[in-house]
């Protein structure tokens, strides 16, 4: 979710460019809608939702601020990655091993959220798939 552009590319982020787009192509799309824009603050969100067929669902949800760099850089990971520039590491997150990654991205936030409450997930699974929907 890029601020000065609304949020965009947000949840449609794999399609910004076209539906079939490249992780190339979506960069690419990216960088020229911030050509020339001074604010480039961005975040990285991931939801994780478990649901039931009685329509309860838990959502575990983790956040990553960062920047849009001007340019890419970095060869690791895929989509934005080469984009997102992450300023207490001074990379982006294409420099980054998984191991600092999987630390400190959105989606390796949320899953430690998940991680931290799992036995209790698993037993509100356990509650509601007993109920019929």
């Amino acid at each position: 979710m890029v601020k000065t552009l609304d949020g965009m590319p947000g949840v449609l982020s794999a399609r910004f460019a076209a539906e079939d787009a490249t992780d190339k192509a979506n960069n690419l799309k990216l960088l020229k809608a911030m050509e020339g824009v001074k604010e480039r603050s961005a975040t990285f969100v991931c939801v994780i939702a478990i649901s039931v067929p009685s329509g309860a669902s838990l959502l575990y949800e983790g956040t990553c601020d960062g920047f849009i760099a001007h340019e890419p850089t970095g060869v690791h990971g895929f989509g934005y990655d080469p984009l997102f520039f992450y300023p207490p590491l001074k990379k982006t997150f294409a420099q980054m091993s998984s191991e600092e990654k999987n630390h400190i991205s959105h989606r390796g936030r949320a899953m430690a959220e998940l991680r931290q409450e799992f036995d209790k997930v698993l037993i509100w699974l356990n509650q509601r798939l007993r109920e019929r929907p």
